[in-house]
């Protein structure tokens, strides 16, 4: 009987032929569903779901730098600027220099951009939070250290320096 803790791996280490295909296969299964679910909430709100991530991200930090945003929301530096000047078009966040130093811009939510998160859909599918919730918290842990793993071997963050970043499952 193998152990849940090899991860799909045979006892050399090597990679089990079907198990890189079901996990390829699983990967594509939540895409498609992220992907029919952002279509809905964009149907739905007008906003997609990195927008949202974006106003959420500045509703709980409070005024965020572009990067700072970038960071928290997980998106790149170049990708959050340009959800950035269609949140602040469509009056959902302003830019203001900061206080402190006049150098650093930063985004705060504006009433009717509070006011959209509030009446926001959950990012998910119905139900999901409830039937996740019903895992044991190790369940749930070993669950989100799998996606971390998964998502940190299929995009490295920082090729850069020419090495690889500290695996952000580790820090659970």
């Amino acid at each position: 009987m193998t152990s849940n803790r090899n991860f799909g791996l045979n006892r050399d280490n090597s990679v089990a032929p079907g198990n890189a295909q079901s996990v390829m296969k699983s990967i594509r299964r939540i895409a498609h569903a992220i992907d029919t679910r952002s279509k809905r909430i964009g149907r739905e709100t007008g906003l997609t779901i990195p927008q949202i991530v974006v106003l959420q991200a500045v509703h709980d930090q409070g005024a965020l730098t572009t990067a700072a945003i970038s960071k928290q929301a997980d998106l790149s530096p170049a990708t959050t600027v340009s959800i950035l000047d269609k949140l602040e078009a469509k009056g959902l966040i302003e830019r203001k220099r900061s206080s402190t130093d006049r150098r650093k811009v930063q985004a705060v939510l504006t009433d009717t951009g509070t006011e959209t998160l509030k009446h926001a859909p959950d990012l998910f599918a119905r139900g999901f939070a409830e039937e996740f919730s019903a895992f044991t918290d190790g369940e749930q842990k070993a669950i989100v250290t799998a996606f971390l793993k998964v998502a940190d071997l299929l995009d490295p963050q920082d090729t850069e320096a020419g090495t690889l970043p500290e695996p952000a499952y580790r820090d659970i």
